[in-house]
């Protein structure tokens, strides 16, 4: 995991001070909203719309008002709203810091759906706040060409919104990608790094964050957590892209803290709590409150998930974090397996793909497997040890079982990168070769390219970070920020993947043809 600089802790009264002379926000991080009614008799939707987990004919709906509130959601096929199809109601309460959101179900299929929400006042139920209106387009039944987007790692070493510099500008590029969905691969907030009024660059330069009080400490309380996530929603360009391009997120170890795993004990000075899974119950219930995600695929501490969309594409998220064993553990034992999934979300992952009748299988994880790394998969060259037992394990048992067309996409590493795993270079040989696609950071500090282990034979196709020159952490100002791209061929079958900046730039691109589409219900030649 990379590195991370450290804002010193801030008293409330020194927060204040350099608030007041930092961006547009009150003590209490709310925004100035543009366009929205902040009349005192009013309900307000305070951060935006989103809408995510679109999968088959439902998807999920989400908002968040400044009082106790009914949030009210009309569903259409057009935007005028002249038919709507339905009308359904969600509650706002200070239990869930006052987010709703809803399950839509019976949705069309293969159809632009427009949503429009609304708070009603549940003390004054003739009152309601302004209406905001977003879309978002249902998997198709039929054989419909897929795009879609996938990045991570948001607001991190202390880099934050510095409007001057256009915001986080990467939703804004990948927005005009107009992509079926965005994939979120992990890191979606740095509960762990503060933000500061300003930082001097290299040039001499300041980059000017906006400054809210709880983005001003690393995140302990719950509160602290849900701001981390209400300051990346002061962000216009995030905002107006939530509001037409649907998310399926996961998480990785930011959301919580660096490289935490349950059990472990947090060694570091800013913290008081020093519980990782104390921090963790409160970042999930944070992480759950504030994305769009299914609440009955999650109940508990569950985060993996499949979304199925369409006869083209299932996308199976993992969560290779809430159930890893220690990073300590003794790395060099070989016959010691060490668990990173657990036993039972690796039964579940192997049921998934075996039932699976997509003809392509993306594998959504939130840590690359060969880049070495003390938190990571890899560890060194050789045979599996460790964690590395795990992975071996499932792309073993996927050989054997004829799961074909699959395809790893991650961020986490902060540079981007494609890798094409390959048993005939590899130690450990018994899989069937497979391409990993790293991307990111889409606005955090950037770095230089990590290094690789032998064991599953990863062969690196691109990659691109900063140089040794631009030194580690290099600011989002300086243009290596990155996502990908996917494009599904709804004729041919044919995946293109393509690595992308912040300025639209392509890259690099590599077009995979699928295998076998009768397994999936194609036929062989369409």
């Amino acid at each position: 995991m990379p590195a991370r600089i450290r804002v010193p802790h801030l008293s409330r009264r020194t927060f204040l001070v350099r608030a007041a002379s930092a961006s547009l926000v009150s003590a209490a991080g709310t925004l100035a909203r543009p366009g929205l009614s902040r009349a005192a008799d009013r309900p307000a939707i305070t951060h935006g719309i989103q809408s995510g987990d679109i999968s088959g004919d439902s998807a999920v709906v989400w908002s968040r008002s400044d009082r106790p509130s009914r949030m009210v959601v009309d569903i259409a096929t057009s935007d005028s709203f002249r038919d709507i199809e339905q009308t359904l109601f969600a509650d706002a309460l200070p239990e869930s810091d006052f987010t709703a959101k809803l399950l839509i179900d019976d949705l069309p299929a293969g159809q632009n759906v427009f949503y429009r929400v609304r708070f009603q006042d549940l003390s004054f139920p003739t009152v309601y706040s302004d209406t905001q209106i977003g879309h978002f387009r249902t998997p198709d039944t039929s054989l419909r060409s897929i795009s879609f987007t996938w990045s991570g790692d948001v607001a991190g070493q202390g880099w934050g919104i510095d409007e001057a510099r256009g915001g986080m500008r990467g939703f804004a590029t990948m927005h005009e990608n107009r992509p079926d969905f965005f994939l979120h691969s992990g890191d979606s907030i740095y509960a762990d790094c503060p933000v500061e009024g300003q930082i001097r660059l290299p040039d001499g330069t300041l980059w000017r964050n906006v400054v809210t009080e709880d983005k001003s400490v690393v995140a302990q309380t719950l509160s602290e957590f849900r701001g981390n996530y209400k300051y990346n929603l002061l962000d216009e360009n995030l905002r107006a892209f939530n509001a037409q391009v649907p998310v399926i997120a996961q998480w990785d170890d930011h959301e919580v803290t660096n490289d935490w795993w349950p059990g472990a004990t947090i060694k570091d000075k800013h913290y008081s709590e020093t519980s990782a899974s104390l921090l963790a119950a409160r970042g999930r219930q944070a992480f759950r409150e504030y994305m769009p995600v299914r609440e009955p695929q999650m109940s508990g501490d569950r985060v993996y998930r499949k979304i199925a969309y369409g006869p083209l594409l299932d996308v199976f998220l993992i969560d290779m974090r809430s159930y890893r064993g220690a990073n300590d553990y003794d790395k060099k034992a070989d016959a010691t397996p060490a668990e990173l999934l657990g036993r039972q979300q690796v039964a579940w992952l192997k049921r998934a793909l075996t039932r699976s009748k997509a003809l392509w299988k993306v594998i959504a994880a939130d840590l690359p497997i060969g880049l070495v790394s003390a938190d990571a998969v890899a560890q060194s060259d050789g045979p599996p040890q460790g964690r590395e037992h795990e992975i071996a394990n499932l792309l073993s048992f996927m050989r054997r079982s004829g799961i074909v067309n699959t395809v790893w996409l991650t961020a986490d590493m902060h540079y981007t990168a494609a890798h094409f795993y390959d048993p005939n270079r590899a130690v450990f040989q018994d899989f069937e070769p497979f391409y990993e696609f790293v991307s990111g950071p889409l606005h955090a500090g950037t770095w230089g390219p990590a290094p690789l282990d032998n064991t599953f034979g990863p062969q690196v196709l691109f990659q691109k970070g900063c140089s040794a020159e631009q030194g580690e952490n290099l600011a989002p100002c300086f243009g290596l920020q990155f996502f990908g791209r996917v494009d599904i061929d709804g004729q041919s079958g044919m995946m293109t993947v393509s690595l992308k900046d912040v300025d639209n730039r392509t890259l690099w691109s590599i077009p995979i043809a699928p295998k076998r589409r009768e397994r999936a219900g194609l036929p062989k030649a369409i």
